[in-house]
């Protein structure tokens, strides 16, 4: 799988770049950390839209929920390790950008500035990343033993969500936050968040329980501990986001100045 590694040691960085000099030569008015900002949403859309496809390709393919293989499964995990380390370095990327604009002239001092900020403003991003990369995956491609690719896709769909935060994002950026465009893309952003990330919970106890003729309520009696703790675990701060996505809709529709995401 090493080839799948390198591909996707490629393509985001180099789609990132493509994007920020793109920007700059659109918007040469725009500051880097808005290049930067814009590029990485555009990344993270596309790494979205390829997830949730394969995810959606896995799931119908998976006729058994547990047993049934697909190839996408694996590959796409290894795939996403690169996104991972390179949208975790990107997001220190626009921190270190908007420090250097405030004209912090001391290497160390800039250094220590972007690094604090980037962990008070993105600590709960920083760690969904570090347990993606240090739990999920290994977990995804050594410990369960060929099984549960149903559910792995499952877990991919969940990134269906994530083109329209980001473009939630960039019409902030753009000035466009009071277009009726941005509200229409808000309700998209609550749907299917709501859909993809907490409801994908109950669907795939449902799928196991369908297969295996178990009630929906009795479905984490009849599951390994641990694969309960870990739905736990991983539907926690879906809830959280979702309640900070609810706050800001709330804001949006009530037509409250929302903030300029720099």
């Amino acid at each position: 799988m090493w080839h799948v590694l390198v591909a996707g040691s490629l393509f985001f960085p180099g789609l990132y770049v493509l994007c920020s000099r793109c920007a700059r030569r659109a918007r040469p008015e725009w500051t880097e950390a808005e290049c930067s900002l814009i590029s990485a949403r555009i990344v993270s859309s596309i790494q979205g839209i390829l997830a949730a496809s394969s995810g959606f390709i896995i799931i119908t393919s998976c006729k058994d929920v547990k047993f049934e293989r697909h190839w996408l499964a694996t590959w796409y995990i290894w795939f996403i390790i690169p996104y991972m380390v390179y949208d975790t370095y990107v997001m220190y990327v626009r921190h270190w950008y908007k420090c250097r604009e405030q004209r912090i002239l001391n290497g160390k001092e800039h250094f220590s500035r972007a690094m604090n900020s980037f962990i008070q403003k993105d600590f709960l991003m920083l760690v969904h990343h570090t347990v993606i990369l240090t739990i999920l995956v290994p977990i995804g491609l050594f410990l369960r033993q060929d099984k549960g690719d149903f559910f792995v896709g499952c877990l991919f769909i969940a990134e269906m969500s994530t083109p329209f935060v980001s473009l939630g994002k960039v019409l902030i950026q753009l000035n466009l936050q009071n277009s009726l465009l941005h509200k229409v893309n808000g309700a998209f952003v609550l749907l299917t968040f709501f859909m993809c990330r907490i409801l994908l919970f109950p669907f795939m106890y449902s799928a196991y329980g369908k297969q295996y003729g178990i009630p929906l309520y009795k479905v984490p009696l009849n599951i390994p501990v641990h694969c309960n703790v870990i739905n736990a675990t991983m539907l926690a701060p879906q809830i959280y986001w979702f309640w900070l996505i609810c706050r800001k809709a709330l804001r949006l529709y009530t037509n409250s100045p929302l903030r300029k995401d720099r």
